[in-house]
């Protein structure tokens, strides 16, 4: 199933396939009559750039996908690639020798290092075909017009270095300064988020911090030290702001929330949380592990699935969260 930005991807290839299908079949058809005459070949090629909105360049290519014309540009013939293979490139992959038209899949261009886009038509004499045509877009020169796509919200897992995983049951935590004093970081972040304007918040355990983001300057990002989470008069610094009803989490969830970061953090020596976030208006929870796993989860089936789902059975046998069930 595709996912959101995938679904977007999609809409904008196919609004971009049907715009130039048209016009290099034309160009295509022109090309043909003076495939073997270099200087006719580019004077059309030339056309067909003045006719080709937001195009960087045309090329033409041999059946095996070799350059047989310069790269005709605004700016003129570029001849220096001449006899260059072009089969190998990502527009190319695809194309040889079955297709009439493709729009390849964005890549980064080798020499402007950019991502870039191309379609390429096949060049056709009574119809036999003798070549291709290729008309190369930089991604950034293109009106691209689709809606910003929107996140998704369901559970997902990103696996990590596969090295940490394998060395998991060598290590245990470290009691980290922010670990003696989580409670009053719980409620210095909960007073800052219920009323004074952050919206996000990443909270580093292992490393006694926190980044977050306030509604009153989003752009930017904050780092509170441990010195600052542990103060609740680092609360004075941001100003008064209301929960925002446009909130997707319910505000008597934030404290819920916190405090299940507090007990994966402390549930076991040996699997534990190291970083766990949330996004008020994404409704997403964020989490990642001493093992090699981070998860992105909505917050309320996050508050659902509850601790067990996370740790387990306390593989190590040295929960520290009063009820886990033990290693036997």
């Amino acid at each position: 199933m595709l996912t959101s930005a995938q679904q977007s991807i999609a809409r904008q290839r196919d609004a971009l396939a049907i715009f130039l299908q048209a016009p290099l079949t034309e160009f295509a058809s022109a090309c043909a009559r003076v495939w073997d005459d270099l200087d006719a070949l580019e004077n059309a090629l030339r056309k067909g750039v003045e006719a080709l909105p937001y195009c960087d360049h045309l090329t033409a290519m041999n059946l095996d996908g070799v350059q047989i014309s310069g790269e005709v540009s605004a700016r003129g013939a570029d001849h220096q690639y001449i006899g260059s293979d072009r089969s190998l490139r990502p527009y190319m992959k695809s194309v040889l020798p079955t297709t009439d038209y493709l729009l390849s899949e964005s890549y980064i261009s080798e020499r402007s290092k950019r991502p870039s886009i191309t379609a390429v038509q096949i060049v056709k004499r009574d119809n036999d075909p003798v070549g291709f045509i290729s008309a190369h877009f930089h991604l950034h020169d293109l009106p691209l017009t689709a809606a910003l796509y929107e996140e998704p919200k369901d559970w997902r897992q990103m696996k990590g270095d596969p090295s940490i995983r394998g060395a998991l049951f060598y290590q245990q935590r470290v009691h980290s300064v922010l670990d003696q004093d989580v409670d009053t970081v719980i409620a210095v972040i909960e007073e800052l988020i219920l009323d004074h304007g952050i919206f996000h918040c990443d909270i580093f355990f292992s490393s006694n911090r926190a980044t977050v983001w306030t509604q009153a300057d989003p752009y930017r990002y904050r780092i509170l030290t441990i010195d600052e989470l542990i103060d609740p008069d680092v609360c004075l610094t941001f100003p008064k702001s209301p929960y925002p009803d446009t909130a997707v989490i319910a505000p008597n969830n934030i404290r819920k929330i916190l405090e299940a970061f507090r007990d994966l953090r402390f549930a076991d020596e040996n699997i534990y949380l190291r970083i766990g976030s949330l996004n008020i208006f994404n409704g997403m929870v964020g989490l990642t592990f001493s093992c090699d796993g981070s998860h992105s989860i909505s917050a309320d089936e996050f508050l659902l699935k509850g601790l067990t789902f996370w740790i387990g059975r306390a593989v190590s046998g040295t929960s520290t969260v009063p009820g886990l069930p033990q290693q036997s």
